[in-house]
This record gives structure tokens, C-alpha cells and sequence, in this order.
């Protein structure tokens, strides 16, 4: 089962800490006036009023904002403000090409893995051809056009033409061991095959092959 890639979130305080920030960039809160009660911004936001509370708090702690006695929460300076949202946006955006790394790499390692198995699987076969036929076969690639192409082994009658005996047929990823006589060979299919030097230059020519 795929897993899900990972959602980058914030705090729902942080959140609100940046919309009160970007209010007072925007200048609908000037420096020296006060922000409206933390219950009327929890009210605003749709928080809490404990996240509204820590959400001032990261404010007053940056000096964007000072909570003074009897006053309430005042806004003390746009400029930190300012530097706080592109401090976020650098941040936020350094998360997003971590996670874009690491969604990079855990596809190579999965890539990596079907390579390995399907390597294995590639090895695993031709082991057991090795057992079946311990003398080497030829191999040809089947990568050029040729009017015998996509035709059985029975219609191709390889033996009486060319004197080759095929042990295996490779397609894509699939390793046919002694193909029966209506196995077709198709363009970039690998034919195993045994026989002599001159079966294999006949071999050649059949599949127009130079």
C-alpha cells in the first residue's frame, strides 16, 4: 500500500500570529493602535482564546506587538512584522523542497527495489538456463525491422533455415525458457539460441540483422 505523502502544517497559533502580522503590513492595524481583544480575535479566527493568547504572545515576543497593562495589546512595529511573514515565507518554503526531497528519494528507493527484484528474477532465470543448456548460447538482439517478425517459431521453421536450436525467448522482462513452436518473436525480443558460427550469421540475416 503507497503511503500517503506527508501534509506540511502550522500551528493554528502560528497561523493566527501571521494573520495579525500581515494586518498590520497591510496597514489595517497602524503602529500604536490597539488590536482588538484576544477574545474578539479568537472570535475572528475561529480559535480558541488560548490560541489567540499564545498567538499574541509569539507577537509580543518578536516585539511586533507590546501587551501593556490596562492597555491591552498595542502594535509597536510594522518592520518586524514584515520581517517575521518573510522569515515564514522562507521557512515555509524551505519545508516544501524538504518534503519535495524526500518524496524524490523514497520514489528512487522504490524505483531501486523493482530494479532489484527484477534483476534477481533475470539472474534466478538465467541460472536455471545455464543448468538446462550448460554450453553458452548465442543471443541476438531483435532491434531492427524485418519482414520475419512477429511470426511463431513454427512459421519462422528456424532449424531448417539457419541450423539453430532456440533455447529461450527474452520479451521485455520475461524470460521464456524453451519456447514451444507458437511463441512469436516480435521487434527488441532477445532469441537464445545454439548452434554453430554459420548458425549464427544465418541467424543474422534471417532478422536482417548486420
Amino acid at each position: 500500500m503507497a503511503k500517503k505523502d506527508k501534509t506540511i502544517s502550522n500551528p493554528r497559533y502560528q497561523k493566527v500570529a501571521i494573520g495579525i502580522a500581515q494586518r498590520i503590513v497591510d496597514g489595517k492595524f497602524s503602529v500604536g493602535q490597539k488590536i482588538k481583544s484576544r477574545s474578539t480575535i479568537s472570535s475572528y479566527f475561529n480559535v480558541s482564546p488560548e490560541t489567540a493568547r499564545k498567538a499574541i504572545n509569539v507577537l509580543a515576543d518578536l516585539d511586533i506587538v507590546s501587551i501593556r497593562q490596562g492597555s491591552g495589546v498595542v502594535v509597536v512595529s510594522k518592520d518586524k512584522a514584515a520581517e517575521f511573514l518573510q522569515k515564514f515565507e522562507v521557512t515555509f518554503s524551505l519545508k516544501e523542497i524538504k518534503k519535495d526531497i524526500q518524496t524524490s528519494i523514497a520514489r528512487q528507493k522504490q524505483e531501486l527495489e523493482t530494479i532489484d527484484k527484477l534483476t534477481e528474477t533475470f539472474l534466478s532465470q538465467a541460472t536455471q538456463l545455464r543448468k538446462k543448456f550448460p554450453f553458452e548460447p548465442f543471443e541476438l538482439h531483435l532491434n531492427k525491422e524485418s519482414d520475419n517478425l512477429n511470426k511463431s517459431l513454427s512459421e519462422l521453421n528456424l532449424w531448417h533455415q539457419t541450423g539453430a536450436t532456440v533455447v529461450a525467448l527474452k520479451s521485455k522482462e520475461e524470460l521464456l525458457l524453451s519456447p514451444g513452436p507458437y511463441a512469436t518473436v516480435r521487434k527488441d525480443d532477445t532469441l537464445y539460441f545454439v548452434g554453430d558460427e554459420s548458425s549464427f550469421v544465418r541467424m543474422q540475416h534471417l532478422f536482417d540483422i548486420s
